[in-house]
């Protein structure tokens, strides 16, 4: 019955971090995870969620106002065309060109399939999408 229960929470719990991920979120990682798999399963499903929200919640915080609001500033960059869906949290090609944010160079940013998208310089992950 146990095992029963605890594959139950574990597809629950990888169900909402697939979910989450999409998702802007102020609860992050393995705190997110155990919150959630606790509304869900209880006691193991804390356990359970804690270990798939920090696998799956090294989540993305939203940038400062100020990158954002530098960003939507800016003159549009080379627009660039790609067949992939732009998602943050993954990355964009290494082949895309970014232009890093002088007052925060922890964000860089470019425009792909018409939106401006702001992400991390050394991992091309995006970090936000402004529509």
């Amino acid at each position: 019955m146990k095992k029963i229960i605890l594959a139950s929470c574990a597809i629950l719990a990888a169900s909402f971090a697939g979910q989450a991920s999409a998702q802007e979120s102020t609860v992050n990682g393995a705190a997110g995870g155990a919150v959630t798999g606790a509304i869900v399963g209880g006691p193991v499903g804390a356990a359970v969620g804690g270990v798939v929200g920090a696998v799956a919640g090294t989540a993305i915080d939203p940038p400062p106002r100020e990158v954002v609001t530098y960003v939507e500033e800016q003159p549009a960059t080379t627009a660039v065309t790609i067949e992939e869906p732009v998602v943050v949290g993954k990355p964009i090609p290494s082949s895309v060109v970014v232009t890093p944010v002088p007052s925060n160079p922890k964000y860089a940013y470019t425009v792909i399939n018409k939106q401006r998208v702001i992400v991390d310089p050394e991992t091309h992950t995006v970090v936000q999408v402004i529509d």
